[in-house]
């Protein structure tokens, strides 16, 4: 189970309401770092995934099956709210959304696995995860864009764990096209700093898996877990930030290939 990731999705919840009240009017309406968006629209986006979890038939979606597509349907709707509104909305939703997806922590829910669209199949209980990814990104990395204050966040551990966990579950399903374009090229990924750990990305006879093993005989790529969900959603490029192996064009080819929602 994951329920580490509600304790620390409550501590996300918490900042991001601490940095929605701490805005001025300009930072509300800056260029964030979702291609679009204002540092509102991201907000705004926040307060509505939690409104569709716990309350799905209020949140218009479209019928698209592409996650970012319908995220964009709530938005655009709501274009001409005033932060006001939208600090009400994610208020209200916050506690909700949270709450549901502690309900989900608890058998027979927690097992159950089901389809996220274009994010593959997962087990109910790690949709908290996602959700704690979602705040991590949004508010470091996005809203971070416009907000010094919101990319100096803390990157807590517990967090970024919870965050790691999600991305690299999803990686060998949203990435599948992309990675089996490739070469069958296994790569080990360090990171380094909070959240430390190693993974192993390995193609196989029935596609790609991520195991938290490291193979001695496979290229290294060091990065950091907070470096990781920037360059792994394509905000940045892995380049950047990582050592290691990073003249193999193999690897290079591998790492290209992800981008996880």
């Amino acid at each position: 189970m994951t329920h580490a990731a509600i304790a620390a999705l409550n501590v996300e919840v918490d900042r991001a309401k601490e940095i929605f009240a701490s805005l001025t009017p300009a930072e509300w309406e800056a260029a964030s770092g979702c291609d679009g968006w204002r540092v509102q629209d991201v907000a705004q986006h926040m307060a509505a995934t939690f409104q569709k979890i716990a309350a799905p038939d209020t949140v218009d979606g479209g019928d698209s099956g592409h996650t970012e597509t319908s995220a964009e349907v709530p938005v655009q709707q709501r274009k001409d709210w005033t932060p006001i509104e939208v600090i009400a909305a994610y208020q209200e939703w916050a506690g909700k959304g949270v709450a549901a997806l502690a309900a989900l922590q608890e058998a027979p829910m927690a097992n159950t696995v089901v389809p996220l669209s274009d994010l593959g199949e997962h087990p109910l209980h790690i949709l908290a995860n996602a959700i704690v990814f979602d705040h991590y990104c949004h508010l470091r990395h996005d809203i971070g864009a416009a907000v010094d204050r919101a990319a100096q966040l803390p990157r807590d551990t517990e967090a970024l764990r919870a965050t790691l966990e999600w991305m690299l579950a999803g990686l060998p399903q949203m990435c599948a096209a992309e990675l089996d374009a490739g070469p069958d090229q296994v790569v080990n990924l360090v990171f380094d700093g909070p959240a430390a750990d190693t993974f192993c990305i390995s193609p196989g006879p029935d596609g790609w898996t991520v195991a938290n093993h490291r193979d001695d005989d496979a290229p290294v790529i060091h990065t950091t877990a907070h470096d990781f969900v920037s360059w792994g959603t394509k905000r940045t490029d892995w380049r950047g930030t990582s050592t290691g192996d990073v003249g193999n064009e193999r690897v290079s080819a591998v790492l290209d290939a992800i981008n996880i929602i």
